[in-house]
């Protein structure tokens, strides 16, 4: 028999879980951060009490849904109930902080990079074809590793509203890389590019960091497909009256409901049509153009759109 309850504390943790086959649940990995659900938790609790995992991505497994909840920075309640709904929940040794964020330690600047440097101006090339200008690499302070866990990676940092690192995002610029992304193993429960955010302008909510960069403006990028809770919170409290969410669509059941979510706060909101274009691939004009062109959502066209997934 399921486990409801811890199905929904999961939820609230990691995004609404697809459910698949047998009791699992599929989940955005936290591990390997890849862009597709490919973490399975078992929520048919077997005799000794455990509940099997398994990322189908990067392979990381276990037996116990703490396993995975112990990388997010658990409030003394969740780690309470936790505890309540397993029989393998939590310790107070076990609670997690917050831990600090530290960009790797072969991080170097992409600006000023010579001819001799190979490996620099390979990753300034694969910007370039990203449509990623100069003046992108120095606002969000891009740069790169030619050595290390992040070798051959784009690295763009993220840093809050008092300029402190948050979190970053590790990206390779080889052709054809055996791992695309590598992010940290932190809690992605922060506000990404917070320290270019107004919050008393309209906001535009998209997956990546690269996307972010090329529309410019009062973007915030989910790092996935999820809106964590203490970036839910902030638009909820803000004073920011529209709100543009530009996911991909497979993407568009996760998308539907925040939009719900959003519109129940009384948040004007714009459900931008992707056309199967991620904005870095539409480019800079050609994203603008087409939120210019998007209109507010009502709920009567929300659930006609619901209606047709």
């Amino acid at each position: 028999m399921l486990n409801q309850p811890l199905i929904a504390l999961v939820n609230s943790a990691l995004g609404t879980g697809k459910p698949t086959s047998r009791g699992n649940y599929a989940y955005h990995c936290l591990f390997c951060n890849h862009h597709k659900p490919k973490l399975e938790i078992n929520f048919n609790e077997n005799e000794k009490g455990e509940n099997p995992w398994h990322c189908w991505s990067c392979d990381k497994k276990g037996k116990k849904v703490y396993q995975v909840l112990k990388t997010l920075p658990l409030s003394p309640e969740t780690i309470s109930e936790l505890k309540s709904l397993t029989k393998g929940g939590l310790s107070e040794k076990q609670i997690i902080s917050k831990e600090k964020v530290e960009l790797p330690k072969e991080y170097k600047s992409l600006l000023n990079i010579n001819q001799s440097n190979i490996i620099g101006r390979h990753a300034v090339s694969y910007l370039k074809s990203r449509n990623i200008l100069e003046e992108d690499i120095i606002k969000y302070n891009m740069g790169y590793c030619d050595s290390g866990p992040y070798a051959n990676m784009i690295i763009i940092p993220s840093y809050d509203a008092n300029s402190n690192l948050n979190y970053f995002t590790g990206r390779s610029f080889k052709k054809d890389p055996f791992i695309k992304y590598k992010n940290p193993t932190v809690s992605r429960d922060i506000i990404p590019f917070e320290l270019y955010i107004n919050w008393d302008l309209p906001i535009i909510l998209c997956e990546g960091p690269f996307d972010a960069t090329t529309i410019k403006r009062n973007t915030i990028p989910l790092l996935g497909k999820n809106i964590q809770s203490t970036l839910m919170k902030k638009i909820v409290k803000s004073s920011v009256e529209k709100i543009y969410i530009a996911l991909d669509r497979d993407a568009q059941k996760q998308a539907l409901s925040f939009c719900e979510k959003l519109m129940s706060e009384g948040k004007e909101v714009y459900l931008v049509d992707m056309q199967d274009k991620d904005p870095s691939e539409m480019g800079f004009e050609n994203f603008t153009k087409l939120i210019q062109d998007t209109y507010p959502l009502t709920f009567s066209s929300l659930l006609g759109k619901k209606l047709t997934l």
